[in-house]
């Protein structure tokens, strides 16, 4: 019980040539999602495809790749889901206003309804 149990936690170490390339890593890879967890980024998951994904990441930070250069590979490759906020195009539509739409049919039912009740 004394043994401290982070000695235990899995954790990837990368090193880097700058703080720069270490910051841009640390926030492509919070800001992108896991592709097989639920809705966890990929500095949070465990997933062995998390882990790969994150090499791929460091390599391509260190090659001097730009976070727009990585982001679209990593699009181009696994689709819009690896975005925690994808664009607004005509794929994603449904994603962007399917809460709004839903809301509305039904505040609409919510008023006929009560202006039937009220009738009766």
């Amino acid at each position: 019980m004394l043994i401290p149990l982070q000695l235990f936690a899995a954790a990837d170490y990368y090193t880097f040539d700058s703080p720069e390339q270490q910051q841009r890593f640390t926030t492509l890879t919070s800001e992108l999602r896991c592709l097989v967890c639920q809705n966890q980024n990929l500095a949070e998951s465990n997933a062995p495809l998390a882990n790969d994904l994150r090499t791929q990441i460091y390599q391509k930070v260190l090659t001097g790749q730009s976070d727009k250069q990585i982001i679209d590979y990593l699009v181009a490759r696994y689709g819009n889901f690896v975005l925690y906020r994808p664009p607004l195009n005509f794929s994603t539509f449904g994603l962007w206003f399917g809460p709004f739409i839903l809301l509305l049919v039904g505040i609409a039912y919510l008023i006929y309804y009560l202006k039937r009740e009220h009738r009766t």
